[in-house]
């Protein structure tokens, strides 16, 4: 019987070669194809997130309760410079006759009229308290004055209004409280103690009026602004009893307490909520 011839070791050896290069190429591709799809992956969330990024910038930019506060308080502090005098100070304010000084309606609306406006003068200059009070001040870090002196409806009563420029709302309201005894926002309070120093206008029913005519004073805090508000007789007398004499003490209270509030209220009044339209450089 013929024996046949079985494959040499060179067959043997090639044969092998060709059955382990086909097991081969499919676990490289299997790789390649992990590799493209980790990629590609990988690609698809940077994508998304650089857009997230994108869409986030150009989102109107919003602020932090904190740096809204700051913003409204650095808004209310810079109204003494950014309005005129004219505005701080109106031409005419109305006021209400009161029955008593906790501003009980009486029903008889008048008119205080505006003499003159003073020059900027400083605390110390124009502040007309007491040592106490102006040191209070000076601590509290007192920027400015503002003045203006009105007369009331009939010309017999006069009063200087004037802005105590604080660094803050607490020095402001600390002042008011020293002041009154009493509560420092809103109304105010009638002032423990005469203070500011009245303005006097020539040729008008101020031109009498000084240190010795102040009858009584009116107080309010209206952010770090201290409105302070003096009145006294338009012909020169000088202090006097007024408290014994309840329709004097309506009269005067009334005018002080009505135009103290007036100027007050828009140096007071809460700022629009801060906004930053636009793109992130707002």
């Amino acid at each position: 019987m013929a024996i046949q011839p079985g494959p040499s070791e060179q067959q043997r050896a090639s044969g092998g070669g060709d059955t382990a290069q086909l097991s081969l190429r499919p676990a490289r591709r299997r790789g390649r194809s992990l590799l493209a799809a980790l990629l590609a992956v990988v690609g698809l969330c940077g994508f998304l997130l650089a857009g997230a990024g994108i869409r986030g910038q150009l989102k109107p930019r919003t602020f932090t309760p904190a740096q809204q506060k700051r913003i409204e308080a650095w808004e209310v502090a810079k109204r003494w410079r950014t309005t005129s005098k004219a505005q701080l100070f109106p031409s005419v304010i109305g006021y209400e006759l009161t029955s008593s000084s906790s501003g009980s309606k009486a029903g008889l609306k008048l008119k205080a009229r505006r003499l003159e406006i003073a020059p900027q003068a400083s605390c110390v200059k124009a502040a007309g308290g007491s040592r106490s009070l102006m040191a209070m001040l000076n601590g509290d870090g007192c920027l400015a004055l503002l003045r203006s002196t009105y007369a009331d409806a009939s010309s017999s009563l006069v009063l200087t209004a004037g802005i105590a420029v604080l660094k803050n709302q607490a020095s402001a309201a600390a002042a008011a409280r020293y002041l009154t005894g009493g509560p420092a926002f809103g109304q105010g309070g009638p002032a423990r103690q005469l203070v500011l120093s009245p303005f006097r206008v020539s040729g008008t029913p101020a031109a009498l009026f000084g240190y010795p005519q102040r009858q009584l004073s009116w107080i309010v805090a209206a952010g770090p602004y201290l409105v302070m508000a003096t009145v006294g007789y338009a012909d020169g007398r000088p202090r006097v009893p007024v408290r014994t004499d309840s329709y004097v003490l309506q009269e005067m209270n009334s005018l002080a307490r009505g135009v103290a509030i007036a100027v007050a209220a828009p140096l007071g009044a809460p700022p629009p909520v801060p906004r930053c339209p636009g793109a992130p450089s707002c």
